[in-house]
């Protein structure tokens, strides 16, 4: 009986192993990695977009543009840098991928902005967006809404009285 148990654990974590995986796609020599949005409240015309872009090939390639049609009026690519004290939020025209390397669309750093959304991001749901690259094309990925990540630990224990 405990042979058999363990045989449905280990048969049940197996199937749900790929639900609870990072979602990706290809385009090219391209990776994109769990494409995902922070939820917004209603009222609020604009949200967050992530993603890990990593580009396998031995030539550049860079992200020229993105759209969430339905969505948004438009996605713009964006990074934020600290200057001195101050962060610093700035367009982008296009992001460089260098070939061998992966560049991370992330809070607080590059992020898609998703501009003039037509409703709120809610937790679990999931709109299309496309990406347009200089060499690999255009290829359309599914975003999945989802609640921000917790604060590390280390963050918590730095607390004192």
């Amino acid at each position: 009986m405990k042979l058999s148990t363990l045989t449905l654990f280990a048969v049940a974590l197996a199937l749900a192993a790929p639900l609870s995986q990072a979602h990706g796609y290809e385009a090219g020599s391209l990776y994109i990695g769990h494409p995902w949005a922070r939820p917004t409240v209603v009222g609020q015309k604009t949200g967050g977009g992530y993603l890990k872009l990593d580009n396998r090939g031995t030539q550049e390639d860079r992200l020229l543009g993105a759209s969430a049609e339905g969505v948004a009026g438009s996605v713009e690519m964006h990074s934020m840098t600290m200057e001195g004290d101050v962060m610093r939020m700035r367009k982008l025209r296009h992001v460089a991928l260098p070939p061998g390397a992966a560049v991370a669309f992330e809070p607080g750093g590059y992020h898609l902005m998703l501009m003039g959304l037509k409703a709120p991001l809610l937790v679990g749901s999931k709109f299309p967006l496309k990406l347009k690259f200089q060499r690999a094309g255009e290829v359309t990925v599914q975003v999945n809404v989802e609640p921000p990540k917790p604060a590390p630990a280390a963050s918590a224990s730095a607390h004192h009285h």
